[in-house]
């Protein structure tokens, strides 16, 4: 499904029901929307390691404007501001009175700004291998040239941190050689894709980033971003997971969330990388479900 918001046409997919059972009593799950990292992902690594979540919240997942399904956009359009003003967009298109959502690295510094702007609109955050600003650039930088290979420090330095990637080519040989740092334990837990043959549709998703969108946040936006004196405004109950091997999001950046949130609680899973959810899916899943279920019904 698309909505037509803000000049463009953003992907949703709606999955779980609103209204669960208790016993004899209904009772009312909350609505989760689900924003992925990048910039320039899709929201098909939800679908492998969140879908469970369907049992506790109705999930929304969403292509942010110019990837996986969403409409391409002019270049200087992908930006965090629009980022989140379509997430407030698309609250409203739903109808939905109030929001939870759940964002995964950059999806997350998309969920911290809606949540300091529109805190009236938010019950509960999860910010998951995230980081509140632009300083994890230089943190990431200085592990990889403690742990990384200098194939992986070569990659990094040839197409991300200027945002030089000119073709899909170029994103599935960086995953390729950097793939190990980010799943922990990479010689079990493989990235996993969409098959073509599985998925029917004229819209191609089976890359794993749009790289223009990916070159517009690393070449500006990334650089500049700063959420951290605002984090005292979010009011709404905040879950903050990291795995404590992360190089690009550090547990350095969760503990400056969780220091600055004032209901917010922080867990480091231990042999876990940036793709926390690929290397510890069933606590993943376990401690949000035990997280929506604590905060049940807080406003």
């Amino acid at each position: 499904m698309k909505a037509k918001i803000r000049g463009t046409e953003i992907y949703f997919d709606i999955t779980g029901s609103q209204i669960g059972t208790n016993g004899n009593n209904l009772i009312e799950k909350p609505v989760l929307f689900l924003i992925h990292g990048g910039p320039g992902g899709n929201h098909i690594h939800f679908k492998y390691d969140s879908i469970k979540l369907q049992e506790y919240a109705q999930l929304v997942f969403i292509d942010q404007r110019g990837c996986g399904l969403s409409k391409k956009d002019k270049k200087q359009n992908y930006t965090l501001e629009n980022n989140i003003e379509d997430i407030e967009a698309l609250r409203k298109y739903l109808g939905f009175n109030k929001i939870s959502v759940l964002g995964v690295s950059y999806g997350g510094m998309v969920a911290q700004g809606y949540a300091i702007r529109y805190g009236k609109n938010i019950d509960k955050l999860i910010l998951i291998s995230t980081a509140p600003s632009y300083h994890f650039i230089e943190t990431a930088k200085e592990n990889l040239e403690k742990i990384g290979t200098k194939q992986q420090i070569s990659v990094c330095e040839k197409f991300l941190w200027s945002g030089s990637f000119k073709n899909d080519r170029d994103v599935n040989h960086y995953f390729k050689i950097m793939d190990p740092l980010y799943i922990y334990n990479h010689k079990k837990k493989k990235r996993r894709k969409p098959s073509a043959k599985k998925v029917k549709s004229k819209n191609n998703i089976k890359n794993i980033l749009s790289y223009d969108v990916l070159n517009v946040g690393f070449s500006s936006f990334l650089h500049k971003f700063n959420f951290i004196p605002k984090l005292k405004n979010i009011k709404c109950p905040t879950l903050i997971l990291v795995g404590k091997n992360d190089w690009v999001c550090t547990p350095k950046h969760s503990k400056i969330m969780a220091e600055n949130i004032p209901h917010s609680t922080l867990k480091i899973f231990n042999k876990c990388g940036h793709a926390l959810a690929t290397d510890a899916n069933d606590k993943y899943i376990n401690t949000i479900r035990q997280f929506l279920i604590d905060h049940r019904g807080e406003r």
